[in-house]
């Protein structure tokens, strides 16, 4: 009985934390098993998953963890570590059945993991009963530290991916190339080494040796986030190093949990096999020195190492066929029509197209806080005309999925009019639009009266998005935490529409489809920007990343049956907008080449640590940093959807030549947010002015004073079309120095000049320049032939 004394105790506290958690969590996001409220749907896997799956493992694996290293408090630790990951895994797994997916989705609980192991191992050892703190055999340590390190890369997955990993951090991904494959490698046995020399004398059997290269998981993130503190410029004054320790972590952590059973089973396999031949070997006059016997089998090892390294690296090859694949994908787009080119967006003409404007919320269905307030501003041609002044030339235009299908299977002939005629009016001031199917919080459902909040979370407004029928929230409560983007009732329903439940994330597939038809003659369209800022759910990174890339792929294959051949716009969750990073859709979850990667930049703004008076997490120019880094991974152009909202004008004034800097370093294009926001919005909150670039008087819903100083930086030069390509920008006002390359005589240069003075361009490699007069500034034409450059002011 004293022997079943310890594990006992490890599953009551293990038993007793999660119920703690999950009472005291009023989201079910941050317990190890959490419930928001609502009713089971009959029939559905995921739901009961967390009940039916993590628990059982969770528990099983503590009682294992116990029983075979539970007298010491580090192993016991890291046997609770393995059970918390190995039970999201599992669960995930269920839920999707993709492996892949599954192991790499574990490192996302490392936060509830390292808590909850240090409350369950400290329980168990010192409440457990007394302890002998055994030593056991430490056994042979390269054959499972050279598995582990020769498994990563062909089980590389979604591991080490995204904008933690800076391109010189060695990660073990074939296409980074064989010397960091080999370095990552040779850095994955030897931590694994170090951590199984130490483990395997504290815990014995399998348990012990999983341990060990679980611990060396942790150990290899723990040292590729010293080089990225190196080489990711550690000392920018923001957070992000602490961000990319914690990922490089929990993926080492994801890793050895998920796949490190197979070197912990080699190595018990050769311990044995070892022991065996020492035992029939014994005495024997021609018994080899045991040094000599190694030998062979390092060599061995060796040998299969560098296959192991080389292989997938090769296999992966060197981006050819992904070139020609976005070189067909270009040449196959109608002319007249933007497309993705490689990391460009070009007009198949020949010439770099950049897109610089501002998002229109004026035909969104927002939640009307005060009915005699409305929630939007009327959109008319002159706001069009309006934008074209300030040199904009492209607008994403927010539509609501709400009235476009406010019955299933429906559109809506006048909504579908409002669109047609917002394209129309943009296309006659020489502004493109990007179509935006917008939606913030699920939908524009306020909390129900009578709902009694949980403690943690508050009443809320509604806000936009989806039509009623398509909303599943299983009676979970309409209840903010921390702000619109998590409520219970929300987060449930986008999980339904992730899982596809009633076929909802159909309907909208088909819908995109039908929309779609109706603009594919039309290269005033850009493109279609497929949602939002899409929602977590309550499964991240499974809905985030898999099922994300899963809606797109579906929507993307409805537009391109639906004969439209322009730009899809596709964007990271709300996690990226909330923190500055996110892991984005899996890397091959499209093949379509004419996508474009666009995430909001909202560093410094609205960002989770701005919003709460934490310290930056990522500044302003490194966020522009890491999604091009994204969008390399993707080997599609960056785009940006969203930025701005900085606040008051001493905000703005701080931010705003930033973010501008950074932008034209990065020859890069967006829509800034907003271009006018009704007092009744619920965004606005209620206050004197409706914020936006044309503010609103709330007094008298007329237009308020302008930010002159936001407007100028906004406004200020640039090209919007480049033969051939772009290669350099500096711009400040009218002032602008921009340099391009082309390789054969190509004329349509189009460069954008703001104010009244005439510009008197200095350049080199251009010939036929012209400047013309338009309204609000000056357009400068031109033809270039090789190098170029053009100067003003």
């Amino acid at each position: 009985m004293r022997g079943l004394h310890r594990p006992i105790v490890a599953v009551l506290a293990a038993s007793v934390l999660v119920l703690l958690q999950a009472i005291a969590d009023p989201t079910g996001l941050l317990a190890l098993v959490g419930w928001p409220g609502g009713a089971l749907q009959a029939g559905l896997v995921w739901p009961l998953a967390p009940f039916a799956v993590f628990l059982p493992v969770l528990l099983g694996v503590v009682w294992w963890a116990a029983v075979r290293a539970g007298e010491r408090f580090w192993t016991m630790f890291a046997g609770v570590v393995l059970a918390v990951l190995l039970a999201q895994a599992a669960a995930a797994f269920v839920m999707v059945w993709d492996a892949a997916t599954a192991a790499w989705a574990a490192g996302y609980v490392t936060a509830k993991a390292l808590p909850a192991a240090a409350v369950v191992a400290a329980a168990t050892r010192w409440l457990g009963g007394r302890s002998t703190r055994p030593v056991f055999e430490r056994g042979g340590l390269w054959p499972a530290a050279i598995a582990f390190g020769a498994l990563a890369p062909i089980a590389a997955g979604s591991w080490w991916t995204g904008a933690a990993y800076a391109p010189l951090v060695p990660a073990t991904r074939p296409e980074r190339g064989v010397v960091s494959v080999a370095a990552a490698v040779i850095l994955m046995i030897a931590a694994a080494w170090l951590c199984l020399r130490w483990m395997r004398r504290r815990a014995p059997g399998v348990l012990g040796a999983w341990l060990g290269v679980l611990a060396g998981g942790a150990l290899f993130g723990l040292v590729q986030a010293l080089v990225a503190f190196v080489v990711d410029d550690g000392l920018a004054g923001d957070m992000w190093p602490l961000m990319v320790a914690y990922v490089h972590v929990a993926d080492g952590l994801s890793f050895g949990a998920c796949l490190g059973w197979i070197p912990a089973v080699l190595a018990v396999v050769v311990d044995r096999a070892t022991r065996t031949r020492t035992a029939s070997g014994e005495g024997g006059e021609d018994a080899a020195p045991r040094s000599s016997r190694r030998v062979p089998t390092i060599a061995a090892a060796a040998i299969v190492v560098a296959a192991l390294v080389v292989v997938p690296v090769v296999l992966a090859g060197g981006g050819v066929a992904e070139d020609r694949a976005q070189e067909q994908g270009a040449a196959s787009v109608p002319d007249g029509f933007l497309r993705a080119d490689g990391d460009r967006i070009t007009d198949g003409e020949g010439h770099d197209v950049l897109l610089r404007g501002v998002n229109v919320n004026q035909l969104v269905d927002f939640y009307q806080p005060r009915p005699e307030v409305p929630a939007t501003r009327p959109l008319t041609e002159d706001d069009f005309a309006g934008m074209a002044a300030y040199g904009f030339d492209v607008v994403r235009l927010g539509i609501s999925w709400s009235t476009l299908e406010p019955v299933r299977g429906e559109l809506d002939a006048g909504y579908l009019v409002q669109i047609d005629r917002a394209v129309r009016w943009a296309k006659e001031h020489g502004i493109r639009t990007v179509i935006d199917l917008h939606q913030d919080g699920w939908s524009n459902a306020a909390t129900a009266e009578g709902t009694v909040c949980r403690p943690g979370t508050d009443p809320m407004w509604g806000y936009d998005g989806a039509p009623r029928w398509a909303t599943i929230t299983d009676g979970a409560p309409r209840c903010a935490f921390t702000g619109r983007d998590i409520s219970p009732a929300g987060d449930r329903a986008f999980q339904h529409f992730w899982f596809d439940t009633d076929g909802i994330q159909s309907a909208l597939v088909r819908t995109w489809g039908e929309l779609a038809a109706r603009y594919a003659d039309e290269p005033a369209v850009a493109g279609f920007d497929l949602m939002n800022e899409p929602g977590f759910g309550e499964t991240a990174p499974v809905t985030t990343s898999l099922l994300l890339g899963r809606y797109y792929d579906r929507a993307i294959q409805a537009i391109r049956d639906a004969g439209a051949p322009q730009i899809v716009f596709i964007e990271p969750s709300i996690l990226w907008s909330g923190l500055g990073f996110d892991s984005g859709p899996s890397l091959a979850f499209t093949d379509d080449p004419n996508i474009v990667f666009s995430p909001h930049l909202y560093a410094e703004s609205i960002t989770m640590d701005h919003s709460l008076g934490l310290p930056t997490i990522v500044g302003i120019a490194r966020q522009l940093d890491l999604a091009a880094r994204v969008a390399d991974e993707y080997g599609v152009p960056l785009w940006s959807g969203e930025y701005g909202y900085w606040g008051d004008e001493e905000s703005i004034a701080n931010r705003i030549g930033r973010y501008a800097d950074a932008e034209d370093a990065h020859l890069l294009g967006s829509a800034y947010w907003v271009w006018k926001q009704s007092c009744g919005d619920p965004q606005n909150g209620i206050g004197e002015v409706g914020l936006g670039l044309v503010p609103e008087d709330c007094a008298t819903g007329e237009d308020g004073p302008r930010n002159a100083e936001l407007l100028a930086v906004l406004s200020r030069a640039y090209p919007q079309a480049s033969p051939g390509r772009l290669t350099g920008l500096d711009a400040d006002g009218a002032a602008i120095a921009m340099t391009g390359t082309v390789d054969e005589q190509t004329c349509g240069l189009a460069v954008w000049i703001p104010g009244e003075p005439e510009p008197a361009p200095v350049t080199e490699g251009l010939t036929r320049v012209r400047v013309d007069a338009i309204e609000g500034g000056w357009r400068v034409t031109a033809c270039a032939e090789g190098d170029y450059s053009l100067k003003n002011g």
